[in-house]
């Protein structure tokens, strides 16, 4: 199970890596800041997702969940999102080394 959540860390890492390339060329390209929201980049890779997880969301959690939680994350840069996620499956994949040594 471990295995699983680090190769899903990786692949989001992966991911947060290419959003990051992509808004850093375009805003070299576009001579400002350009910060593409995680919402756009979903939106642009799959549109017809996005509607049912919010009716996902309003229907089996709560219509506020998305006002005030689901709606601000995304509303986010697309690679801190990632880069959040990344880190947030890499911590529950994580496993302690084991002690080596002496007094182990």
């Amino acid at each position: 199970m471990a295995f699983l959540f680090r190769f899903l860390s990786l692949l989001f890492l992966m991911a947060a890596v290419a959003a990051g390339t992509i808004d850093s060329i375009l805003s070299v390209s576009m001579r400002s800041l350009v910060l593409t929201s995680f919402a756009a980049d979903w939106q642009e890779v799959s549109p017809s997702t996005l509607p049912l997880v919010r009716a996902w969301v309003e229907h089996y959690i709560h219509p506020e969940a998305w006002r005030s939680g689901v709606a601000i994350i995304i509303a986010q840069p697309a690679f801190v999102v990632l880069l959040a996620l990344a880190l947030l499956f890499w911590m529950i994949g994580y496993r302690r080394p084991k002690p080596e040594g002496l007094l182990a």
